[in-house]
């Protein structure tokens, strides 16, 4: 028996001979050898698809006859009759009467592996890219025995389609927990359970665009992110410019949009706090133009030289969409956030969630709720705080070592600082190049928006909370190395 190509063909030994077998042979033998014998039929045609998709019989290649290949594997030849016809009624096989089964021209390759494309930073030595926590902190003993309990205890109703606001329980452990906290007006009635702030930004874009807006305002520096996800939404982002107080007065106005992301409590990336007087004149504005603000306290609870400023929802919570998540505080790849909207945007919202993912996972929401109502949320936020804080003390210890006079700007919160080092290490785009090149990973401050000095002196916006405090002195030691004294 042979099974040839379209040039050239390869002998492929039957179950007696002493030779070697080709290698999907062997395959199939184990895997029918493995099978109980009323699934040998599936398994022949699973092996037989899977052969075709990743390339091992080529397109053009002749397949053995029925009988041929049934007497190789020890099976009826009904079953190889059978599996054959499948495949060629599937457009795995082609085949003709009197001419024998062929491998079929319309079948491409498969990929080999899955590939991921999760955000990271291959190779560094030292990573210093700022926006994650310290993952190693995540809860995992407390998170699975409140999984243990929760699922006990979940009805079996629970696990049908949830409302798209969220379930009712988290919906109210996270309305007392926001209040508390972060000192805004919480209605659970008004509080969108979301994946993550992207997904809350994204809803309030919609609702936005249909209500005539084309444009709206962010912060500039700020996340580059959030032009991208509220241009899905129809949107165009105008970027206005920022001072040490906030946004600078006026420009919202200039700008004439109706709509303004900001991030009032600790701005990203500049860690500064809006003053009380540009936050009362943010909410003057969108008053005046009957618009609103999209607050994102994005990590409003980490704060280490006092306790955190409120949020800005507080003073006008029918003016300001309050959005927040536990991508900071816990982690991100839990995808649960939270968007607290004024009345007259909930239902549109609740309604194009409800047609966007029919709600978020139901057994995660539970399990939040549970970690907030036990206290567990509060623990954990206590001991990422002191972790937190040390390395920032450290980073900006090491900073003043190895580039001593640099200077470290915004308050004292959050997961990352500003550093603007001395004139000496400039410029900027040599300084990121050796860098770099050493394996420690930067990003600029000049990434984030448009504003950027000409003055040639490097601004950093440097991430401290994923790492320990030694991987944050060697880091700093080994850039230092890289980039020279001055």
């Amino acid at each position: 028996m042979t099974v040839s190509g379209t040039t050239s063909g390869d002998r492929v030994p039957r179950a007696g001979d002493a030779g070697a077998r080709t290698a999907w042979t062997d395959t199939w033998d184990v895997l029918l050898a493995s099978a109980p014998a009323r699934r040998r039929g599936r398994v022949l045609q699973s092996a037989l698809r899977e052969a075709v998709r990743s390339g091992r019989l080529a397109a053009g290649t002749r397949l053995p006859s029925s009988r041929e290949l049934a007497a190789d594997l020890g099976v009826s030849r009904g079953l190889v009759t059978d599996a054959y016809e499948q495949l060629t009624a599937e457009g795995y096989l082609r085949s003709g009467h009197g001419s024998g089964t062929w491998v079929g021209d319309s079948v491409r390759a498969a990929a080999p592996a899955a590939r991921d494309r999760a955000p990271h930073t291959p190779g560094a030595r030292a990573d210093f890219v700022p926006g994650t926590p310290d993952l190693s902190l995540f809860p995992r003993a407390a998170w699975g025995a409140a999984h243990r309990a929760v699922l006990a205890r979940l009805p079996h109703r629970a696990l049908g389609y949830p409302d798209p606001r969220g379930l009712p329980e988290l919906r109210t452990a996270l309305a007392a927990l926001l209040v508390r906290r972060r000192g805004v007006v919480a209605d659970p009635e008004r509080l969108l359970v979301c994946s993550g702030v992207a997904q809350a930004m994204t809803l309030l874009g919609f609702a936005l665009h249909r209500r005539g807006a084309r444009t709206v305002g962010l912060e500039d520096p700020g996340s580059p992110e959030n032009i991208a996800v509220l241009g899905s939404a129809g949107l165009r982002s105008v970027l206005l410019p920022l001072d040490s107080d906030g946004l600078v007065p006026g420009a919202a106005a200039r700008a004439g949009v109706r709509a303004v992301v900001a991030t009032p409590a600790h701005q990203y990336p500049t860690g500064i706090a809006y003053s009380a007087a540009r936050r009362t004149e943010l909410l003057g504005w969108a008053r005046s133009v009957d618009g609103f603000v999209l607050e994102d306290d994005y990590d409003g609870d980490f704060r280490y030289d006092r306790a955190p400023v409120g949020a800005l929802q507080g003073l006008d919570p029918e003016r300001v969409a309050y959005m927040g998540s536990v991508s900071k505080s816990m982690a991100p790849g839990l995808r649960i956030g939270w968007l607290l909207a004024p009345e007259e945007l909930t239902e549109e919202l609740v309604e194009r969630k409800r047609t966007m993912d029919l709600g978020n996972p139901v057994l995660e929401q539970a399990l939040l709720a549970d970690f907030v109502e036990q206290g567990g949320y509060d623990r954990h936020l206590r001991r990422c705080r002191l972790a937190y804080q040390r390395r920032r003390d450290t980073l900006i210890a090491a900073l003043d070592e190895h580039f001593p006079g640099t200077e470290v700007s915004g308050i004292a919160a959050g997961l990352h600082i500003i550093a603007l080092l001395p004139a000496r290490y400039g410029p900027e785009a040599r300084f990121l190049q050796r860098a770099a090149g050493a394996g420690v990973a930067l990003r600029a401050l000049a990434y984030h928006g448009t504003a950027r000095p000409d003055d040639g002196r490097v601004r950093l916006v440097m991430g401290y909370a994923h790492q320990s405090p030694s991987d944050i002195t060697r880091g700093v030691r080994l850039l230092a190395r890289a980039v020279g004294r001055g």
